[in-house]
């Protein structure tokens, strides 16, 4: 049988969370992975005592079911993978989580090179834009770049070696 803990919110008069820090931590994370920090400001947020959370967490750590570096490996998979973000945007959403910087660091050293993910997101996106002037779709992949957080020079490259094609091809139409 699970231990109930007293509660913050039982100590002042509020309601109670139901269950222990513990099954709502479980909970949390058979949804996704969490970092440390996140599932401790979730379970304080919901009212369970910052001691009892500090022990849950404990404990979870020591069973290997929170990990921030894995937290940290599984982000940077996402982030590289399916939204090819740029280095800085992946920094910001560890940061975001609470993870420790030198595990950022770590995580994002290990993400691959920021350039070829930059061409990829441009080549996979120019097409769309065939249909725009070449500067306002200059503009717009210049502007996704920037959003996924790429720096300035590798957005800027990354958009030239993209649109170069479309805009050879619409010259040579305008040409004929």
């Amino acid at each position: 049988m699970a231990r109930r803990t007293r509660t913050r919110a039982e100590s002042d008069g509020s309601v109670a969370p139901r269950g222990t820090p513990e099954e709502r931590a479980l909970g949390l994370l058979a949804v996704r992975w969490r970092s440390r920090e996140e599932l401790r400001r979730r379970l304080v947020r919901a009212g369970f005592d910052a001691d009892d959370v500090e022990t849950t967490l404990a404990g979870l750590e020591a069973s290997g079911l929170i990990e921030d570096g894995r937290f940290a490996r599984e982000v940077v998979r996402h982030q590289t993978g399916s939204r090819l973000a740029g280095d800085r945007a992946i920094r910001e959403a560890l940061r975001a989580k609470g993870v420790a910087p030198d595990v950022v660091e770590r995580a994002v050293g290990e993400a691959g090179d920021e350039s070829e993910r930059a061409l990829d997101l441009a080549q996979r996106r120019a097409p769309k834009l065939a249909s725009l002037g070449p500067e306002q779709a200059h503009r717009r992949l210049f502007g996704l770049l920037m959003r996924r957080g790429y720096p300035v020079d590798v957005a800027r490259e990354a958009t030239r070696e993209a649109l170069k094609p479309i805009i050879e091809a619409l010259e040579d139409l305008s040409a004929d």
